[in-house]
């Protein structure tokens, strides 16, 4: 077994320093009237490069409507609040997912005499917004809705009435959001409750969690399609005992699917984690995430490669405050509890969203007399590059195909960067040659430069994005549909593998 090396030190060194640069709060709304975040769990936050999407739902105009937020500095500064809904009827608990420059917000409305959900989308980061578009048709009560999307791919899941009890529902698009298909699709059948559900996707899998009371008490149930909506496995239960479990969240990056949930096995609510390293096939033991005598409720999670974030609010300090709690190697090992508020007043009903290193928190805040939406954010929290803290460092040099290919604007390239003491059999450090990754064009001109330093031995995920960025400057040169070639050097090591950019 090879034993760690300063790569691991030093990656350690910046989780431990990271962790602390939590900025101040920032408040976003400031109206007489109270402003909510969703509070069964889905998503009022997403993050894509430097623009940031908070969706709310608030009374300021008489009647609960759906406002949106965004920021297109990374969360630095905001702009106004946008009014997504208008009508007589309560529109509430929205939630909000972002695939490059297109936002998908679904909510729950009652414009229709019962609450259905409803869909918006902006194909311009946030600018403008289409139409409204309504997903559900029947005369049962709908709500409570969690939206993810991957690509063009958009997948919806909610909880409803039609059957006479709540069951948990789902709805595709295969084209960004703007057709929809005819039905929807039953995901649970049974005489009991199933409620609250959260999904995410990556690539083809669709992963969706819900509580459930089909065994006589409330538990967390899992299911998932691995053909993107278009069948699905059999429910699976991950919680098993005689307390209460409920309000879980999910998130995925790759094959490993992470869930957190609330929980009252100890006496009292605390937070429980649960993992699977295979795509939901396998799941590891219940990992309880809180131990305190508090209450913590409501957990959201979001992962980036190897480092997963979780928010919640728990009153171990007497009122209720907002706390952060990460793993920087896919679950295994937890840091301690980070708390993110605080002041004489509640702050519940928190979403974490993460876009390159920086880490994106939402919540409802009681501090100012009413209820209004407050964000906070750390610009370091998401430690990017090595994936692999463990025991071993890579075996030899390796540059993988990217993911997804074809692709636009966005694809992830990986590559595996042996140590010394590994390439030549005698004792040595951590560090290897210099190191660059290139894109090329077909005829060989070189279009960007995606790494040019010396890099530490370990696993390393690199983004490259083609989207122009705010203000209309481009990353790099605008580029045409075609196929390009991407070049990895270290030292004497050189690859290059095609990949294809479709306009």
């Amino acid at each position: 077994m090879k034993q760690l090396g300063s790569a691991l030190i030093i990656s350690l060194l910046l989780v431990s320093n990271s962790s602390s640069q939590w900025q101040p709060d920032v408040r976003l709304t400031n109206d007489p009237a109270n402003s909510w975040t969703s509070w069964n769990n889905a998503w009022c936050i997403a993050a894509s490069g430097n623009v940031v999407h908070v969706v709310w739902y608030d009374e300021r105009d008489g009647n609960y409507e759906i406002y949106y937020k965004r920021s297109i500095d990374g969360g630095s500064s905001w702009g106004t609040d946008t009014r997504l809904t208008t009508g007589n009827g309560y529109s509430g608990s929205p939630s909000v997912s972002v695939s490059g420059l297109v936002v998908h917000v679904v909510w729950m409305d009652f414009r229709e005499a019962n609450y259905e959900i409803f869909y918006k989308r902006s194909s311009d980061g946030g600018s403008s917004w289409g139409a409204d578009t309504r997903l559900t048709n029947q005369p049962a009560y709908s709500g409570y809705a969690s939206v993810t999307v991957f690509g063009s791919g958009v997948h919806v899941v909610w909880h409803d009435m039609r059957y006479g009890n709540w069951e948990i529902h789902y709805i595709r698009s295969i084209d960004g959001g703007i057709n929809w298909e005819a039905d929807t699709t039953r995901l649970t059948n049974n005489s009991a409750a199933s409620q609250f559900p959260s999904v995410s996707v990556s690539g083809s899998s669709v992963h969706v969690v819900w509580a459930d009371t089909r065994d006589g008490n409330w538990e967390i149930y899992y299911k998932r399609s691995a053909n993107g909506g278009s069948s699905w496995d059999a429910d699976t239960r991950l919680t098993s005992n005689s307390a209460v479990s409920e309000h879980p969240s999910v998130s995925v990056s790759g094959s490993v699917v992470h869930v957190v949930w609330e929980d009252k096995r100890d006496g009292n609510n605390v937070i429980y984690y649960k993992r699977s390293p295979d795509g939901g096939l396998n799941w590891g033991a219940d990992t309880r995430l809180t131990n305190n005598p508090g209450v913590a409720l409501s957990p959201s999670v979001s992962v980036s490669g190897s480092v997963v974030h979780v928010v919640w609010f728990d009153n171990r300090n007497v009122n209720y405050e907002i706390y952060y709690k990460r793993s920087t190697d896919g679950g295994i090992n937890w840091s301690s509890d980070t708390r993110l508020t605080s002041n004489s007043d509640f702050s519940e009903y928190p979403s974490v969203s993460v876009s390159g290193s920086v880490v994106h928190v939402v919540w409802r805040d009681t501090r100012d007399g009413n209820a209004e939406i407050y964000y906070k954010r750390n610009p370091t929290g998401n430690v990017t590059g090595i994936e692999n803290i463990g025991s071993e460092f890579p075996e030899a040099f390796r540059l993988e195909q990217n993911y997804p290919n074809p692709f636009n604007p966005t694809t992830e390239i990986r590559y595996h960067l042996p140590a010394l003491s590994v390439q030549s059999g005698q004792a040595g450090t951590s560090e290897v040659s210099h190191v660059s990754l290139k894109v090329f064009d077909l005829l060989g001109h070189e279009v960007a430069t995606l790494v040019d330093e010396v890099k530490e031995a370990g696993v390393y995920n690199c983004q490259w994005s083609t989207r122009p960025k705010d203000g209309g400057q481009a990353d790099n040169v605008q580029l045409s549909t075609g196929v390009y070639f991407y070049r990895l050097q270290a030292g004497s090591f050189v690859e290059t593998k095609k990949l294809l950019l479709l306009r």
